[in-house]
C-alpha cells in the first residue's frame, strides 16, 4: 500500500520535510508519494500532512488565500496526522498573541513567536522526546515558544522546563526544526507511531 502525503509549501524546508517523510516510511516498509502543496484541492487525498516553517503571519494569509486552510482543517477533524513545525506550530495554535496570524486552533496552545530570540540565537538541543529511547538532536531557528498548554494537550518534550513539542490528537507540534538534521524519528512519532502500536497488540 502507499501513502501519500502533503507537505504544505508556501513556505519553509519543504524539500527537507518530504524527504524525511519518505525516509520515516521506508522504516516502517511503506512507500510513501509526497506532494507538494500550493494551492487547495490536494490536502483531500493526502493520508499525512506536514506544516513547515516559514513566517507565520505569510503563511496563515497564504493558506487562506488559497481556501487550503479549510481543507487542513477537515483533514485534522477526520483524525489524519499532522505534523507543525516552528511556524507551522505557531499557524496551528489556538493564540499566537499576532493579530496578524490567521491560526488554525488546531492545538490547543498559546505561542510567543521569535521567543528563542533572532536568527543568531539558533541553537542546537539534545531534546528527551516522549516515545523515543534516545535524544533527539533538536535545531532551534528563531524558534517560538509554548507558553500555555491546553488541559489535552500532551507535552512530549521540554527545554528550560518550557514546552517545545506537544500532542493534540491527530496533530504534533515542534518549536525546532526535526528536518534539519539525518534523524527521522520525529517525523515517524507523528506519522507512524499510532500504526506501530496498533501492529504491537
Amino acid at each position: 500500500m502507499t501513502l501519500t502525503a502533503g507537505v504544505i509549501a508556501v513556505q519553509g524546508d519543504v524539500s527537507e520535510h518530504a524527504d524525511a517523510i519518505r525516509r520515516a516510511g521506508e522504516a516502517h516498509g511503506e512507500d510513501v508519494t509526497v506532494h507538494e502543496i500550493r494551492k487547495s484541492g490536494i490536502v483531500p487525498d493526502c493520508d499525512l500532512l506536514l506544516l513547515p516553517g516559514g513566517e507565520s503571519t505569510t503563511i496563515s494569509r497564504l493558506l487562506h488565500d488559497e481556501g487550503i486552510d479549510e481543507e487542513i482543517l477537515a483533514h485534522v477533524e477526520a483524525d489524519k496526522p499532522l505534523l507543525a513545525t516552528c511556524a507551522g506550530l505557531i499557524v496551528s495554535s489556538t493564540d499566537a498573541k499576532d493579530d496578524r496570524v490567521r491560526t488554525l486552533d488546531l492545538v490547543d496552545v498559546t505561542v510567543d513567536r521569535n521567543a528563542f530570540g533572532r536568527q543568531k540565537d539558533s541553537f542546537e538541543a539534545p531534546l528527551d522526546v516522549a516515545g523515543l529511547d534516545e535524544p533527539f538532536p533538536a535545531v532551534f531557528i528563531r524558534a517560538p515558544l509554548i507558553d500555555e498548554v491546553g488541559d489535552d494537550v500532551e507535552v512530549l518534550a521540554e527545554w528550560d522546563g518550557k514546552p517545545v513539542a506537544v500532542r493534540d490528537g491527530p496533530v504534533i507540534g515542534t518549536s525546532f526544526h526535526p528536518e534539519l538534521t539525518p534523524d527521522v524519528r520525529l517525523h515517524r512519532l507523528a506519522f507512524f507511531a499510532a500504526e506501530a502500536e496498533q501492529l504491537a497488540r
